[in-house]
């Protein structure tokens, strides 16, 4: 039997996943995936690509069919067309906020979740979608990984817990919270969420073939509170989960202050070779800023604790770039090499 391919969804079609998902396809003319969004929008990429002088001559864009299981071959882009996928999307002018491509993103990975499920695909990488546009199309989620917590959870359970691990070639860093106000995200540094975190981060790195994960755990507070004397969150609620954690056999260390941890945990050999294998950081920007400063070009977002393997660039829409041929596929590269990698890894 033929492998499952990957279900690459599209993105916001404003944006510049539809361009980089063609802008991939030129690097490697036969992706073991398949698109998951609109055919006109992918051709209508692809001609922004050409427009731009890329080398798209003998390069296609097809429609795909799930029931067949095969991927088309050399220089053919295979496009699945979900269910409820909107219309005229190909019209939507570049670089602005949409309902309707709002509505098209979200459906799409929809779609790519079901085929996973369904066991048609066997990993799910998307191209990134604007938040703004995913909301003025009334999506209750704020982004991806609320969206898949939601598919991956049976009707009548609590949401599966998950998190948000971003991950470049020198540093992988997990967030406690993810897209929620700074006010919030404090108010989520409880002993329990924190728990929580290691454990679905212990086991994901372990999934990945890390035996023993060396886990850092960032500090909320500068300094990680000094004793106290800039807050007590690291005293009452971070040492205690950090306790709880290497009760249950987990090589955990912290909390450390967040100002240094990271270069700490920088893995550039050899003469910088990492003193951990993961950061644990409280909030979305402490631990996501860190990664992207080494360059958004390797940076891979990988969501932990979902029952299959879902990967994407650590990038945005770029609207400023969307529609001149210009996006660079190098991220979305990355999360789909990552996906491959994890989902051959991935227990049947």
């Amino acid at each position: 039997m033929a492998q499952l391919p990957l279900a690459l969804t599209m993105g916001d079609p404003c944006g510049i996943g539809p361009e980089i998902v063609v802008a991939q396809w030129l690097r490697q003319p036969r992706l073991p995936a398949v698109v998951v969004g609109s055919v006109a929008v992918i051709r209508r990429a692809l001609t922004v690509l050409a427009a731009a002088g890329w080398p798209v001559q003998g390069l296609t864009v097809q429609g795909w069919d799930p029931q067949s299981g095969e991927v088309p071959g050399t220089d053919v882009i295979p496009v699945w067309e979900p269910e409820g996928l909107p219309q005229g999307l190909e019209a939507l002018p570049w670089g602005q906020v949409s309902a309707q491509a709002g509505q098209a993103a979200a459906c799409c990975v929809r779609a790519a979740a079901d085929l996973v499920q369904r066991a048609r695909a066997r990993a799910v990488v998307t191209a990134p979608l604007h938040k703004e546009a995913l909301s003025a199309a009334g999506e209750p989620f704020p982004g991806h990984t609320e969206l898949l917590q939601a598919l991956a959870t049976p009707d009548g359970q609590p949401l599966v817990p998950v998190r948000m691990m971003l991950a470049n070639h020198e540093l992988k860093t997990v967030l406690v919270s993810i897209h929620v106000s700074l006010r919030q995200a404090i108010e989520a540094v409880t002993i329990d969420n924190v728990l929580q975190t290691l454990k679905i981060t212990h086991d994901s790195l372990r999934r990945m073939g890390i035996d023993r994960p060396r886990i850092a755990v960032a500090g909320l507070n500068p300094h990680a509170g000094e004793g106290g004397l800039f807050g007590d969150e690291e005293i009452h609620t971070i040492i205690p989960a950090i306790d709880a954690a290497r009760a249950q056999g987990l090589d955990v260390s912290g909390p450390w202050p967040p100002d240094t941890v990271f270069m700490r945990a920088r893995h550039a050999p050899p003469e910088h070779p990492g003193e951990f294998d993961v950061v644990v950081a409280m909030y979305h920007d402490q631990g996501l800023i860190p990664v992207k400063y080494l360059g958004v070009a390797k940076g891979v977002n990988v969501t932990l604790g979902l029952p299959f393997v879902r990967t994407s660039p650590d990038h945005g829409t770029a609207f400023d770039l969307a529609g001149q041929g210009r996006a660079d596929p190098s991220s979305l590269s990355e999360a789909m090499q990552v996906a491959l990698q994890l989902s051959a890894a991935a227990p049947a």
